[in-house]
């Protein structure tokens, strides 16, 4: 059925932080990001440079996959976001998963302040969110993983190394592939961080399995941080988390019972017209065809 241009929702039905939001009017030039700040006064997400260049208004949207029905975590540049498009989803920002006056700082926040990772601040929350969406995906992510999740976030004060030191504590064993403590056995380590069960030849080199590790003499000698075949690590470890909370997975709020796509919110098409603009959300892509040759210069 094609979209009617005559008829609009009644309200838009999304999740912030695990509570129920219903808006009934709405701009739909509105980013997230505007509507998180100005409307519900939560400024943990902050907005830079204002075109998903800088990343410090990351947040982390959470839906069911219309095919698997799986629940699915992803962090998106909340300044891009139409406001509208979060309808059915749940939405969540810095200030949801921990604060020290409130509550707990969760694990990621206590690491990156005791990795004195933050100076400004500006770009904290931002990092923290992209972060957070990684480990709801991955608990124990690879470093490699790190590094793509963060790409998108910019820094101009701390120079990474505190950041990357903080996040890479999640990674599966550790910092530089070794051992939590820094130390090294027999100059290597194992692809999984661990020093045991032969993870080098006892002349030094490393055998397939053992990436991450470095040679005990000569060429790529070890240092307390590693180097990787080919690529030299200097990473060093100036903290010791032993003493941070460990990440549980399990720990974290589940998806609003209420947002899922065979109850409450069916995928159906719906629009809203606010301000003298119109908002179209088709369900099916002979509806998006229909609503595009109606108006060509839309925007998708």
């Amino acid at each position: 059925m094609a979209a009617d241009t005559n008829t609009s929702t009644t309200r838009l039905t999304f999740f912030v932080n695990g509570k129920k939001h219903e808006v009934d009017h709405v701009d739909p030039r509105t980013t997230l990001a505007s509507y998180l700040r100005n409307q519900m006064h939560l400024t943990g997400t902050k907005i830079g440079c204002n075109e998903g260049g800088c990343g410090a208004c990351t947040v982390m949207i959470s839906d069911q996959a219309p095919e698997s029905g799986a629940i699915q975590h992803y962090s998106v540049n909340a300044c891009l976001m139409p406001v509208c498009s979060v309808n059915g989803k749940a939405v969540t920002t810095v200030e949801g998963i921990g604060s020290l006056v409130r509550q707990r700082l969760h694990p990621i926040q206590e690491r990156l302040a005791k990795a004195h990772g933050s100076q400004c601040g500006f770009c904290t929350p931002g990092f923290i969110m992209a972060m957070y969406a990684l480990l709801r995906n991955y608990p124990q992510p690879t470093e490699e993983q790190i590094d793509v999740a963060l790409q998108g976030n910019l820094c101009r004060c701390t120079g990474y190394r505190p950041i990357l030191e903080a996040f890479y504590s999640f990674a599966k064993g550790g910092i530089g592939c070794c051992q939590s403590n820094g130390a090294m056995t027999n100059g290597c380590c194992q692809q999984n961080g661990s020093a045991e069960n032969g993870s080098c030849q006892q002349n030094g080199v490393k055998e397939l399995n053992g990436g991450g590790c470095c040679q005990q003499n000569g060429e790529g000698e070890a240092k307390v941080g590693c180097c990787k075949s080919g690529e030299r690590k200097e990473l060093t470890t100036l903290v010791n988390f032993t003493d941070c909370s460990a990440y549980d997975s399990s720990q974290e709020p589940i998806f609003p019972p209420e947002l899922l796509i065979k109850t409450e919110h069916p995928l159906a098409s719906w629009s809203m017209l606010d301000s003298g603009i119109s908002w179209y959300q088709p369900s099916s892509v002979a509806e998006l065809v229909d609503l595009k040759s109606r108006f060509p210069e839309a925007r998708i």
